[in-house]
């Protein structure tokens, strides 16, 4: 499978080789088929984080316990109140002309301790209104089962450390495909794995377990399995009725060797290995990357482990989640460049030192470099995928509405993508992020990555359109990127 990579990096240096000012955006229409959206997430849109029977979450209790680890010591308990103005959003995105509005379901408001024994009918209710509405407006629903909000029942189980966790996870996919499975084509299991799991190898981001090196490894595990479970009850109980499609959303910046040494081209490589690899390879392949389970290993006994911090998956395991992603989603926003770098000292343990490369993102001309390597990279991998962006956009501090910025941003990234698809890679659809202006987690409110911007300090959120809204609603009616295009 890796057969063309060497031809691809070599492709992928010449790209930068290219002034980013001599780049020229994209000039050809989007395909009649291509879909165009804006994503947003429970925990940051929606607030009433106690009303009609929902339980506490993760966030909940951290933002609520520990403020010093957000910025002003923000909480997602109001946030845009999408709760009370959902109707509101869904007028906003059928301005926009979009063809799909991706959000998430909070469990706890739907399951208030995480179990399926306790099913609160007004959490039902609530993404039953919000799902017929976008329908009622043509638009589809993608939909997230879990974006970081775990029932805080759970996680005093021990949540994704739980061996349990797995059949809880299952159990709530049922609950949701069972209530909502009849009126979505593509699902979501996990957002960002990666950053779903940093909660457990750090105690500044929830839940805040502090271990290093090996929480994150252990939680991993098993969101992998806990997201084939998801996808065997779906295809055992609802597949044939609904015909849905599900995959899980990585996090990832296209990475590329910072010269082209062998040694950096080797670095970049182990970077993807790293961080795309470590969730797609189990999902494609049945097991994680070889570079992986060879380096956590050695470094793992000379740390004095008696086994290697990153688990095993049995063979009936590998043989369960081998082949459970249906498409593949995308988050991206930058680019990397990777440098070989000397043998991490051993110590502490941790994902970075088990790596072994430098990482720097790239300054603003090179941000989009990696972009369309990305899309190629997922190509060569995992077997020409269907692939659609389902986050890419620009944070800014300012609370402007002239948002040039994010206009440059996103057309720019566009282009790459769409400069993937002419390539013929099988790039389906894009969505940014994000609707509106929301709580960016340890960020707080100071990250401004909405199209449309909301007054936190006004009790009714009012949302009031950012220059990008005319752009973005302009591109996605006209399919085109410019203000012609060749068709």
């Amino acid at each position: 499978m890796y057969s063309s990579f060497g031809k691809l990096v070599f492709l992928a240096l010449l790209q930068i080789n290219l002034a980013d000012n001599d780049y020229k955006i994209n000039d050809k229409s989007f395909p009649d088929n291509f879909i165009f959206g804006a994503a947003t997430a429970a925990y940051q849109i929606e607030g009433g984080w106690n009303e009609d029977g929902k339980g506490e979450n993760i966030w909940d209790r951290f933002t609520h316990e520990y403020p010093q680890y957000i910025l002003n010591e923000d909480t997602g308990d109001i946030a845009c109140d999408s709760y009370h103005k959902y109707e509101e959003d869904v007028e906003k995105l059928t301005y926009l002309g979009v063809n799909h509005y991706r959000f998430s379901i909070s469990w706890s408001r739907v399951l208030p301790n995480g179990f399926s024994d306790n099913i609160n009918q007004k959490g039902i209710a609530y993404y039953k209104n919000l799902i017929a509405k976008l329908k009622a407006n043509n638009i589809e629903p993608l939909v997230t089962l879990y974006h970081w909000d775990l029932p805080q029942t759970l996680q005093d189980y021990g949540g994704f450390h739980n061996d349990s966790f797995n059949q809880w996870f299952a159990d709530y996919a049922r609950v949701c495909f069972e209530n909502f499975g009849k009126d979505i084509k593509y699902w979501i299991t996990f957002n960002e794995p990666k950053y779903a799991c940093t909660g457990y190898g750090t105690a500044t981001f929830a839940p805040g377990v502090n271990m290093p090196g090996v929480g994150e490894y252990k939680c991993m595990h098993n969101l992998l399995k806990a997201h084939a479970a998801a996808y065997h009850v779906y295809q055992d109980e609802f597949k044939t009725d609904q015909n849905g499609k599900l995959a899980i959303a990585n996090s990832i910046s296209g990475c590329l060797p910072a010269t082209n040494k062998t040694e950096d081209v080797e670095a970049a490589n182990r970077e993807m290995e790293f961080t795309l690899g470590w969730i797609s390879n189990p999902l494609f392949y049945g097991d994680y990357p070889e570079i992986m389970k060879s380096r956590v290993a050695y470094r793992s006994e000379l740390e004095g482990f008696t086994e290697s911090r990153l688990p095993t998956f049995t063979e009936d395991e590998k043989a369960f989640i081998k082949g459970t992603s249906d498409y593949f989603a995308v988050n991206t926003y930058s680019t990397t460049f990777a440098a070989a770098a000397s043998e991490p000292e051993i110590g502490a343990p941790s994902i970075a030192s088990d790596c072994g490369v430098e990482v720097q993102y790239a300054d603003d001309d090179h941000k989009f470099d990696g972009m369309t390597y990305l899309m190629e990279w997922v190509t060569e991998h995992y077997n020409k995928p269907a692939i659609i962006i389902t986050e890419n956009g620009l944070g800014l501090s300012s609370n402007s509405l002239e948002d040039e910025e994010r206009i440059h941003f996103i057309k720019n990234s566009m282009s790459r993508f769409k400069d993937a698809l002419d390539k013929g890679i099988n790039v389906f659809g894009y969505t940014t992020w994000s609707l509106m202006d929301n709580f960016e987690w340890t960020q707080g409110y100071s990250k401004k990555f909405g199209l449309y911007h909301i007054d936190f300090n006004s009790p009714n959120r009012t949302r009031t359109a950012k220059a990008s809204v005319e752009w973005y609603r302009n591109v996605i009616k006209t399919r085109c990127l410019l203000d012609k295009c060749e068709s």
